[in-house]
Parts: structure tokens; C-alpha cells; sequence
């Protein structure tokens, strides 16, 4: 992945010197998220993003561009606060270097820049904080809480100019490839009674497959 970059960075670099236009910009913002596959739902955990990145034009009409950053994100998940609706207790955030590649359409005005493309993040910090359960209804495996090292994310974004290189900047991000595998889970089903009379507790196993899900909402200065 080093060497890609390198050879991506080399090729945007001969384009801006072939086109003499290329923006230098730094990002700073937070990040909204969820994991799909904890069983819960809703975007809780909040995070912060930012860094610097190059945005080279691709045509003469400035309408085509092409994106490379380095970013720090974080992700993550956490469950409600209310322990009267929670399946079980969950607070971890993931910290994140990141490397995105979009490829830009301005609209003919110049307010308005979309952008879709990949980002390959790298795991430098386990998520940190609780893993619990409430043992009546639902229990997470909370023996394995190691995250795979790697993220490779599809991107969708969209920046709006407030002033001159002022922009602000919503992106989603989901990820394509699991950051964790096979997580179990077992949950309560209810009760039966066995041929000899006794309570039998019923529980349903789940294994699941966990993607990163986030939207990130930034300043952006573009020199």
C-alpha cells in the first residue's frame, strides 16, 4: 500500500505539472458512526477527522478532478444510554490513518464539487472502552475484541463553497471488506419446558460480519 501511494502521489504530481492545476486543502471536522453487525443501530459514536490532501483538475474546464488525502478518522459504535432499550453495552471508538482517492465533477457554477471514489484505512489503535452485555436478553462474545488491521472503504462526497476556499463537506464512507469476523453472539429466545417439567432457557446464536459505516462532516481549506 506505501508503494501505491507513492506511485499515486508520482502520477497526480506529473498531471498538475502537465496542467499547472493543482489545490493543496487541510480538512478538520467529526465523524458520526455505527458498526453493521453489533446488532445495534444508529449512528452514536462520535469521532473526529482531519489532515491535509491535494486536488488535482483533470480538464481544461476545471469541471474533472481527482483527490488524495492522509486523514485521521475515528470510528466505532455505542449503544443507547438508556438501559431500558439497549441489547447490551457497547463504547468503542477506532483510530484510524487513512488514505482516500475520489474522483470530482463540479457542477458548470463552481459551488458544488461530488465526489465517489475508495479509502484504505489502517488501524493504529484497538478500539478502546466497554464491551457488556445484560445477561436477560442478549450476550456478545467479549473474549475476541480485536478489530482486523485493515479498512477499505467506498466513499461518497459532497463539498459546498461558503467562501472563496472555504468548503464544507459531508462524506459517507461504508466499508467493503469486514474489520471483524465471525463475532457471536447469543440471544434470548424465551423459555420451554423439557419432557420432565423443568424451565429450558431458549437462546438463538448469532455470527456476524462487522463493516464501519460513517458520515463525516468537515471544513475544508483550499489554497
Amino acid at each position: 500500500m506505501k508503494h501505491a501511494t507513492i506511485i499515486i502521489l508520482l502520477l497526480l504530481s506529473l498531471t498538475a505539472a502537465a496542467q499547472q492545476r493543482i489545490h493543496a486543502f487541510v480538512t478538520s471536522g467529526m465523524t458520526v458512526s455505527q458498526i453493521e453487525g453489533d446488532e445495534l443501530k444508529g449512528f452514536k459514536q462520535i469521532g473526529y477527522t482531519g489532515g491535509v490532501g491535494a486536488l488535482v483538475s483533470l480538464s481544461n474546464n476545471n469541471r474533472w478532478g481527482m483527490s488524495i488525502e492522509a486523514l485521521f478518522s475515528q470510528r466505532g459504535a455505542r449503544s443507547t444510554a438508556d438501559t431500558r432499550y439497549y441489547l447490551y453495552r457497547l463504547d468503542v471508538r477506532s483510530n484510524y490513518i487513512e488514505i482516500p482517492l475520489l474522483l470530482h465533477w463540479q457542477d458548470r457554477h463552481g459551488g458544488m464539487l461530488f465526489g465517489a471514489g475508495v479509502s484504505y484505512g489502517r488501524l493504529v489503535r484497538q478500539p478502546q472502552g466497554e464491551i457488556g452485555f445484560n445477561p436477560a436478553f442478549f450476550v456478545p462474545d467479549t473474549n475476541d475484541k480485536e478489530f482486523l488491521p485493515n479498512d477499505l472503504m467506498v466513499v461518497l462526497d459532497a463539498r459546498f463553497t461558503i467562501w472563496r476556499g472555504l468548503q464544507l463537506d459531508l462524506r459517507w464512507q461504508y466499508s467493503i471488506l469486514a474489520v471483524k469476523r465471525d463475532w457471536h453472539f447469543m440471544a434470548y429466545s424465551g423459555y420451554e419446558y423439557d419432557s420432565e417439567g423443568n424451565v429450558v432457557e431458549r437462546w438463538v446464536p448469532h455470527i456476524n460480519n462487522c463493516y464501519n459505516n460513517s458520515i463525516a462532516i468537515r471544513l475544508i481549506w483550499q489554497f
